[in-house]
């Protein structure tokens, strides 16, 4: 049998919000390379002899570098095994799955893409607010806030940003300060609600609601971490009647 490599988007959390084809994939791998935000509990779908491997990352701290995640990739699938990378959320949404397929097809190496939930969408969901709204969101954007403000040209559009109704800025609790300080500099209204969703759609899941005046303060005063989603827009406002999910009590300073 000819190697091939899958590269599955493993959702945001919640197990069961997997996709069918990605159980699939699971259950076909000889080999298993799983990031950091993949739940465990979908590595039990696993064969009993499949080896698993970990490279997820951290800040200050790699299970494994990009680099070597690539060589073991392709040894492995050249060694004729059917190759599994499990990425947490969806592989092409800042997860550096097209850098993977890359590597891969300049290998001459067959591989799929297996979508998966982003946490900018079904984190919100699972607080109770939706991306888009008739009364208050027509456009929607998902960016990375991990960027620094110290550099000498900034990272992000603002000024496009700041038109967008609703925004979901991954990877940027330790960037707060510089998002909120930014858009409201290029015209979102300091009143603008947020929502920080800690741990989306898991057992542990928090949220708190601010505004973007107030919002940098909150996440240290609720001692907010990673990995958490933040979203910028009116939808926030509808929270209090679509909040279904019992989630985990706030744990204040």
């Amino acid at each position: 049998m000819s190697g091939f490599v899958y590269i599955v988007g493993a959702g945001p959390g919640d197990p069961k919000l997997l996709t069918i084809r990605g159980l699939e994939c699971i259950q076909l791998a000889d080999v298993i390379l799983y990031d950091r935000l993949v739940n465990a509990e979908l590595l039990k779908h696993a064969k009993a002899d499949a080896e698993r491997i970990y490279c997820g990352k951290e800040p200050g701290r790699h299970g494994m570098i990009q680099n070597e995640i690539h060589r073991v990739l392709v040894e492995q699938a050249n060694l004729g095994k059917q190759v599994l990378r499990l990425k947490g959320g969806d592989p092409f949404v800042f997860g550096r799955g097209a850098e993977e397929a890359t590597i891969l097809r300049q290998a001459n190496i067959p591989f799929e893409i297996v979508p998966g939930i982003t946490a900018g969408i079904a984190a919100p969901a699972y607080a109770g607010i939706p991306v888009t709204h008739r009364d208050h969101a027509t456009s929607f954007a998902i960016v990375t806030g991990h960027g620094r403000p110290e550099k000498e040209q900034d990272f992000l559009n603002w000024s496009a940003l700041a038109q967008i109704d609703t925004v979901a800025f991954y990877m940027s609790i330790g960037n707060i300060a510089h998002i909120s300080k930014s858009l409201i500099t290029y015209g979102k209204s300091e009143t603008t609600p947020v929502a920080v969703i800690e741990w989306g759609t898991t057992k542990n899941q928090r949220t708190i609601t601010g505004n973007l005046s107030t919002i940098a303060q909150d996440i240290q005063i609720h001692r907010m971490s990673n990995p958490s989603m933040i979203l910028v827009g009116n939808v926030v406002s509808v929270r209090d009647q679509m909040a279904w999910f019992i989630e985990k009590e706030q744990e204040l300073c």
